[in-house]
């Protein structure tokens, strides 16, 4: 099959996979840069602390390299919330007694069995499904692959916030991150903030292209390839911010995003802003 373009479905997923690699090696890399007792930093995340992170990590690549899944008791939490987070928790519960070396060696170990096995018989229909999932998610190829390099990229900022130690915001993960969650801009405009038909949203971030959103006479938010000089919102923002802002991990810092237009719209479209779990 082919995606607009001409490119093939292999040559869209294999990138996607040469993406999430080198987001495992970032990741692993700086894991075991830590000191000790910065592992038990906490993060953005409730509940997780810099082990946490990794051991969430080693647990999705474990399942997605073949290791059985692991069914643990977890205990009620307030940050344990829905089938997905309980799944979640069993494999940071799992590998509560593991040491960062453990841990770092997982995720490299199974990554690295994952990655032989895509590269030696790539997918080559995005919207099949694989054969080998984590928690029965029903996604196909395209949103697995495409989803694999988000997620570790966003745990390597975590840590990285966690533990004082900036960087990794120019990387192609990070890019991919940051370009995969600007695509919710149309449903957060329309569907969760309710913008009238005809409201246009501008996104400036530097390192991407602006992202034009269109609400349309039907009241669906859509993307549109003209950059309108006077939107009823333009927001601007770097990476790090608009991440930290779609990936639901905290609220901006006064004077790190920049709102021109109705302001009260676009105070609304920030609060809804968050579209990962």
């Amino acid at each position: 099959m082919s995606q607009p373009g001409g490119r093939s479905d292999r040559d869209l997923l294999l990138g996607y996979v040469d993406v999430w690699w080198h987001a495992v090696v970032d990741l692993t890399h700086l894991l075991e840069s830590l000191p000790a007792e910065q592992w038990s930093m906490p993060t953005d995340l409730p509940g997780w602390d810099v082990h946490a992170v990794a051991a969430h990590t080693a647990h999705l690549e474990a399942v997605l390299a073949g290791a059985p899944e692991e069914t643990v008791e977890v205990e009620p939490a307030p940050h344990v919330r829905g089938l997905m987070g309980l799944y979640t928790e069993q494999g940071v519960v799992a590998r509560r007694d593991r040491t960062p070396d453990e841990l770092v060696s997982e995720i490299r170990t199974s990554a690295a069995i994952r990655h032989a096995l895509l590269l030696a018989d790539p997918p080559t229909d995005a919207s099949a499904r694989p054969a080998v999932i984590f928690g029965g998610v029903p996604w196909d190829w395209r949103t697995l692959l495409r989803n694999r390099p988000l997620d570790v990229w966003m745990h390597e900022q975590d840590v990285r916030r966690a533990v004082g130690r900036p960087g990794g915001l120019d990387s192609a993960a990070a890019k991919h991150t940051a370009d995969y969650l600007a695509e919710s801009l149309p449903m957060v405009v329309a569907k969760r903030v309710g913008a009238p038909a005809g409201t246009t949203v501008v996104l400036r971030m530097p390192g991407s292209r602006p992202l034009s959103v269109r609400v349309n006479t039907e009241g669906r938010g859509v993307r549109v390839p003209e950059v309108p000089a006077d939107p009823t919102v333009r927001i601007s923002t770097d990476r790090e911010t608009f991440v930290c802002l779609a990936g639901g991990r905290r609220a901006p810092a006064p004077g790190e995003v920049g709102l021109d237009g109705d302001q009260e719209l676009g105070h609304r479209i920030l609060d809804a802003m968050a579209v990962t779990p």
